[in-house]
């Protein structure tokens, strides 16, 4: 996997406008490729299939797990359960974990960020 880069996309988090061919569109931007949305900042991240997800992928969320309560990840296309040992690593540091495809995990992140709630997402773009 690719090294992380340690340079947000975004320094702040933000709802997101569109998705397909590949990518996203927010705050007037758009990037290729898989992204994660933390309350602090948004983030270029390396998983394109959700087998990819892992507590490694996911570093920056536990980094950040006393700003979330809730973290949506959305699996690309496709339906995906997320192992019980990736639940209960989460439920650990306080955050529920929910998994579904992306565009109603983009749907459902940005109703909960206009609710000013303490959520996070990780969406695997979709072609």
């Amino acid at each position: 996997m690719a090294q992380r880069s340690d340079i947000p996309h975004f320094p702040r988090t933000a709802a997101i406008d569109a998705y397909g061919n590949g990518g996203f569109y927010f705050a007037d931007m758009s990037h290729q490729g898989s992204l994660l949305f933390l309350p602090d900042a948004v983030w270029g991240w390396d998983v394109t299939r959700p087998e990819q997800i892992d507590r490694y992928s996911l570093q920056r969320v536990f980094d950040n797990a006393n700003a979330i309560d809730t973290l949506i990840v959305g699996t690309g296309p496709d339906v995906w359960i997320a192992p019980r040992q990736l639940r209960e690593a989460l439920r650990s540091v306080n955050v529920v974990l929910d998994t579904m495809q992306t565009g109603p995990a983009i749907r459902t992140y940005n109703i909960m960020i206009g609710e000013r709630r303490r959520v996070a997402a990780a969406l695997i773009a979709v072609p």
